[in-house]
């Protein structure tokens, strides 16, 4: 805690390919990251995904906050013993047919004496009409007057509408204070920067960006985990 109240609070975002890759790998590259909230994407949601998600938070030392299962499809928090939640907000979204299930993975949460803040994860659609739809209706889950983070897979670079859009309401944390590196697809689509941190303007961005090198993990572990790289950013959530 900060002398006037504040937080210091690390929010991770990772999409984990379903868990399909290196999972051992996975864990790892989380628990090198110490983050207090870890926004997962793509947590395997239909088979056996409550035990894949209890499996996670168990090697990462966590707790699941919100999300995977169905409603969520997909997203799932994690966070510290020391995280509590507030109110559960997972949502389940409109389905566009012949398309995935996607949803939000999202709570209302409070550190210590911290002003309690939402965190949401979320995981957008490939198709750019919907992509668009689901970033109003992210913009809409927030609560006015709310300290709020959103971390993703966006599916979408900084130069999408979508994006742009809703950065002119919140903050994209990497392009307020960047920090490590900024490319997060690997390896196929090795120069695009699609999974990002947003915060509302009521919480300071103290950097944001690609942690490497990271203690006890090698690149090879990165590559061998998922095919995205983790985003990590340093945030301060203020007082109540």
């Amino acid at each position: 805690m900060e002398p006037d109240g504040a937080r210091r609070v690390r929010v991770m975002s990772y999409n984990v390919r379903s868990l399909r890759d290196d999972r051992a790998a996975v864990a790892r590259v989380i628990r090198a990251c110490d983050p207090d909230v870890v926004c997962v994407q793509e947590s395997p949601r239909y088979w056996k995904s409550e035990k894949a998600a209890a499996w996670l938070a168990h090697r990462t030392g966590m707790v699941i906050l919100a999300g995977g299962g169905r409603v969520a499809a997909g997203p799932l928090l994690l966070g510290k013993l020391r995280v509590d939640v507030v109110e559960l907000r997972d949502v389940l979204l409109p389905k566009t047919r012949g398309l995935h299930a996607r949803g939000f993975a999202s709570a209302l949460l409070r550190i210590g004496g911290s002003r309690p803040f939402s965190v949401t994860s979320c995981h957008l659609s490939l198709q750019p009409e919907e992509r668009l739809r689901q970033f109003e209706l992210l913009r809409r889950h927030l609560r006015p007057g709310e300290p709020s983070v959103v971390a993703g897979d966006f599916n979408e670079p900084p130069e999408g509408p979508g994006w742009r859009a809703f950065a002119e309401e919140l903050t994209d944390a990497h392009a307020k204070a960047p920090w490590g590196g900024t490319l997060t697809s690997v390896p196929a689509l090795p120069y695009q920067r699609i999974d990002g941190v947003f915060a509302t303007p009521d919480i300071d961005v103290l950097g944001c960006g690609v942690p490497y090198p990271l203690p006890g993990v090698s690149a090879e572990d990165l590559r061998a985990a998922t095919d995205h790289l983790p985003v990590l950013a340093a945030l301060r959530v203020p007082a109540p």
